[in-house]
């Protein structure tokens, strides 16, 4: 089986690639001289001509043969990995005003194939596609903790920022002799119901690889230090919940 990059890897390559291709290598020609300025260690710059077999991401047809430069790992020997035929995974941007053209969005924006790694893919995208797909997280908004009843009893709601503006809160509920439970909503409508966010899907990587490592004091609305000291603490637990994004 093959061995895939983490999902924030390709949750990240996903969200930045109008374009992702699945492709075979026609030609490779390699690059040397001043056209191979600022090329990493260890590495390797051609210029690819590749059949397209499949468009996973992209709102327009694509020339059924794509060129692009890349810059590839040499191999445990230091040479250079024979790439004519090889089957691809790209991860690109459109070339304005040359159609049969892409740029790869990162150092790793072609991937060789596998259906493992093709299937992973194809689920990343359509989460991000999904019309009901979390949206980016900016920062953090208001946050309040308000006690209950009883001693070790309350709850702490955190709103949070994103890029359109949509809601999107937490809700950490305590109860005596319990440990917290937190749950997120989409939307105004607070929902405590959820539970916790299932790692590797977009929700998680949206919270996990965006969310600040401590909760900003001057967010907190609170005159009472114990309440604002629970709301840091409940933000923490999230985090330690949520995992590394790695």
């Amino acid at each position: 089986m093959a061995v895939l990059p983490s999902y924030s890897t390709s949750a990240r390559q996903v969200l930045a690639s109008p374009l992702i291709v699945d492709a075979q290598i026609r030609s490779a020609t390699r690059i040397k001289g001043e056209e191979a300025v600022n090329l990493a260690p260890g590495r390797a710059r051609f210029y690819v001509e590749a059949d397209v077999l499949a468009l996973i991401r992209g709102t327009d047809s694509v020339p059924l043969r794509l060129g692009y430069v890349v810059d590839v790992a040499l191999d445990s020997r230091g040479k250079v990995p024979r790439l004519k035929k090889q089957r691809v995974l790209l991860f690109a941007r459109p070339v304005p005003s040359r159609a049969d053209q892409v740029q790869l969005v990162d150092l790793d924006g072609q991937r060789l194939w596998s259906a493992e790694l093709d299937a992973f893919v194809r689920g990343i995208t359509r989460e991000v596609l999904a019309a009901n797909a979390p949206p980016a997280v900016t920062g953090v908004g208001n946050a309040f903790h308000v006690p209950g009843s009883l001693p070790g009893e309350g709850e702490t709601q955190i709103f949070l920022q994103t890029a359109n503006n949509a809601p999107v809160s937490l809700q950490i509920l305590r109860r005596p002799g319990e440990q917290p439970r937190w749950s997120v909503s989409l939307g105004d409508i607070v929902d405590e119901s959820g539970g916790p966010v299932q790692p590797n899907t977009l929700l998680w990587y949206r919270l996990a690889c965006s969310l600040p490592r401590e909760l900003p004091a001057g967010n907190i609305e609170s005159d009472d230090p114990a309440n604002a000291a629970i709301a840091h603490e409940d933000y923490r637990f999230v985090l330690q919940s949520l995992g590394p994004c790695q």
